[in-house]
């Protein structure tokens, strides 16, 4: 039987970032949806969408990841999805305030390859899942 699959919110402002991870994600099972920013992300969220996993970038225009998901939290949006961060922000401080946030893993852009980004994605979800973390 086919396991069913993540619906993923890929949340990045750089739309060719945002497409390549969109395909990647899209050839790994996943159903993906993308928003180029918080205030597009807010909107989908109180329409009712509720993503398995969000992967969001922090440096954003309007609103950044950390104050989107201030917001996410502070309005109790998609409280069961799986949050992780995706940015180039590698501050120990950063990461803390990702955490501090409620963020499951903070992956950083620079130092991880695209199949690297999906490999630690499925190991968070499966850690929150109680899964073995390789798949």
């Amino acid at each position: 039987m086919e396991r069913m699959k993540k619906k993923i919110l890929i949340v990045d402002d750089d739309s060719f970032l945002l497409d390549m991870y969109a395909l990647k994600f899209s050839q790994n099972n996943f159903e993906v949806y993308t928003a180029s920013g918080g205030m597009e992300v807010l909107e989908k969220l109180k329409g009712g969408f509720k993503p398995d996993v969000m992967l969001m970038d922090i440096i954003m225009p309007e609103m950044d990841g950390f104050e989107m998901l201030a917001k996410i939290n502070a309005e109790n949006l998609s409280p069961d999805s799986v949050k992780i961060v995706l940015s180039n922000k590698s501050q120990q401080s950063d990461i803390d305030q990702g955490i501090s946030l409620g963020v499951a893993g903070y992956i950083v852009k620079a130092s991880s390859t695209p199949a690297e980004v999906i490999e630690q994605v499925i190991e968070i979800l499966n850690k929150k899942n109680g899964l073995p973390e390789k798949a």
